[in-house]
């Protein structure tokens, strides 16, 4: 396998931008991240998106996405993998890149939330759920979010319900400098504790908010990119881990095992233990998610994940950054393009170039992207080349 690193990488700020198509979207990510890859074109193209035959009524997104960006005749697919799909094309652009098979590969996040509107709006979401068994029962991702922290409160009564509001803190507090997120804006204490209930016991800043956007990655060789004039940030591990569709069929659904196996072989193929890693960029849809992430990948024991968050040790000074440049709660959460935003955020703070919101002598990254209640994990693991 060869070595692989990220030569370039671009990003349309999410939001709702019902006045821009799919084609604008993935254009302005491309456009950018070529830009930044020195004009490098790639031999593939592999789009993580998982609303558009539903939400936008466009499958074919290959097609779509390199007639609409000069890129004409290049190998183009969709990957999809719910919410994780972004992170999956990534993986495959890797592969693609690493196998020796093409020597760049570009690698997108694209999604338009928006291209549903009223009642119907949130229908593709759930579709990401086990149909027959639970979006059948009127189960909803927010509902079974809900429920696991029902079940979290119960299984841990030591946990702290009011701990939780450090996580969407931390998060709000670090878009403030991101000119990409939706919500720059940090959010007090006291706001947090009056909001309204969503799926009691998670109040609406306990979820993240669904947004449109694009974001996109160049892969090669570091010999095709050593002319770039930024730092290069090398990839060396990747990880997709599966665990059941439906959460009832866990022995422990508060057990994320697909999280905690997808992290710990990037980890092994990086030879790193995730203490090495100098932030985590995790899949912050839930705050729930949060807490049950970082005790996957083993900061905390089961029910003790909660207690990171105290004392600052997860703020961008901490000893475990997290959601570094807003997360998916303040950052906005474009569902299936998730993964690529995550990634470019850690190749900036890789390269030095996260402005204030950079994390000193940043050296390695976990990334850990989610599709579904951990129903399937994808991790990568970064490091800049000194």
């Amino acid at each position: 396998m060869r070595e692989v690193v990220i030569a370039g990488i671009g990003q349309y700020p999410v939001g709702e931008h019902w006045h821009l198509s799919l084609r604008n979207l993935s254009a302005a990510a491309i456009q950018a991240a070529r830009k930044d890859a020195g004009g490098l074109k790639p031999d593939s193209i592999y789009i993580g998106n998982v609303l558009s035959p539903v939400a936008s009524h466009q499958a074919n997104l290959g097609a779509l996405v390199s007639d609409n960006t000069f890129l004409e005749g290049v190998e183009a697919c969709t990957v999809e993998a719910a919410e994780a799909s972004a992170a999956a094309a990534f993986r495959m652009a890797y592969l693609a890149v690493a196998s020796g098979w093409v020597d760049s590969s570009l690698a997108l996040g694209l999604e338009k939330f928006t291209d549903r509107s009223g009642e119907d709006q949130n229908n593709p979401i759930y579709e990401t759920l086990d149909n027959d068994y639970e979006l059948n029962t009127g189960s909803s991702p927010t509902a079974q979010a809900g429920l696991l922290m029902q079940r979290y409160l119960y299984e841990y009564p030591h946990a702290e319900r009011a701990s939780f509001a450090e996580f969407p803190l931390i998060a709000h507090a670090n878009a403030v400098n991101n000119p990409n997120a939706m919500f720059r804006k940090a959010m007090r204490l006291e706001t947090y504790q009056k909001a309204g209930m969503v799926a009691d016991p998670l109040n609406i800043f306990d979820v993240a908010p669904y947004g449109d956007g694009a974001a996109a990655l160049i892969l090669t060789t570091p010999d095709i990119a050593k002319d770039l004039p930024h730092a290069k940030v090398r990839i060396i591990g990747s990880n997709i881990a599966i665990d059941t569709l439906a959460l009832h069929d866990r022995s422990d659904p508060l057990a994320f095992r697909a999280a905690g196996v997808s992290l710990e072989q990037a980890c092994h193929q990086a030879g790193i233990l995730p203490s090495d890693a100098d932030f985590f960029e995790l899949h912050d849809s839930y705050s729930i998610f949060a807490v049950l992430s970082l005790e996957a990948a083993g900061f905390a024991e089961h029910g003790e994940g909660w207690r990171l968050a105290q004392n600052n040790h997860l703020s961008l000074g901490g000893r475990l950054p997290i959601c570094t440049m807003g997360g998916l709660k303040a950052r906005g959460y474009p569902l299936g393009a998730t993964g690529a935003y995550q990634l470019v955020e850690a190749v900036q703070q890789l390269r030095g170039t996260a402005g204030k919101n950079q994390i000193s002598n940043a050296k390695r990254a976990l990334i850990q992207s989610l599709g579904g209640p951990a129903s399937t994990a994808v991790t990568h693991v970064l490091e800049r080349m000194e």
